[in-house]
């Protein structure tokens, strides 16, 4: 897995909530045996029309938004079904950061992402950050305001900077072990063998081969 310190890329913004795993990779896209290729898949409902051409009025068809590699949603972003593909398509596509905002309705937090998806995230190397609603809504306006509008990423400083003429940024939250790993590059099977020695150790002990 990759090591994630910074980024900096183009933004785009998909201005939709409680965007599911099945929209982000349909179901018919999940048949291959591989772990390859499912950048053809990701949003295919919406990125094509009924007759295959892509649809020229979604955010990822069109020119001004080519090469993006940070995608900026509404809250809820990944939920339904635990397919890890959704992720995969995601970063085959090109991205490196998925930003999203929790918001409060009807008293309650609505988390930015889903659970199941940003576990998902962060075994591949893919960066889910979580900020407020109000600074998510600036980030859009501003995305709409300045054409080809950049930001950087800041994994160790925990900060989202928008490159304007005057930078704005903003500050987000990520758990510990979350940060350490992507920092490190760790997946699940590397973060194991950082405990090899012990391993090897506890099986001599008991026994084993």
């Amino acid at each position: 897995m990759d090591i994630f310190t910074t980024h900096r890329g183009l933004m785009v913004t998909l201005d939709r909530a409680n965007i599911d795993t099945d929209q982000i990779i349909p179901k018919q896209y999940l048949k291959s045996i591989r772990r390859t290729g499912f950048e053809e898949g990701l949003f295919s409902d919406w990125r094509r029309l009924p007759d295959g051409r892509q649809d020229p009025a979604f955010a990822l068809n069109q020119e001004r938004f080519r090469g993006a590699s940070i995608l900026v949603a509404r809250n809820n972003f990944g939920c339904g079904s635990s397919r890890e593909h959704a992720v995969w398509a995601i970063s085959q596509f090109g991205f490196r950061v998925v930003i999203a905002p929790w918001v409060i309705r009807g008293g309650s937090r609505v988390p930015g992402f889903a659970d199941i998806f940003a576990n998902n995230a962060v075994k591949n190397g893919l960066l889910t950050v979580q900020l407020g609603e109000a600074e998510v809504q600036t980030i859009f306006e501003m995305v709409e305001r300045f054409p080809g509008l950049q930001a950087t990423v800041d994994l160790a400083e925990q900060r989202v900077i928008l490159h304007m003429d005057e930078e704005e940024s903003f500050h987000f939250e990520i758990e510990d072990a979350v940060k350490s790993h992507l920092l490190k590059g760790l997946d699940d099977i590397a973060i194991t063998l950082e405990q090899d020695a012990a391993i090897t150790a506890y099986e001599r002990n008991h026994g084993m081969d």
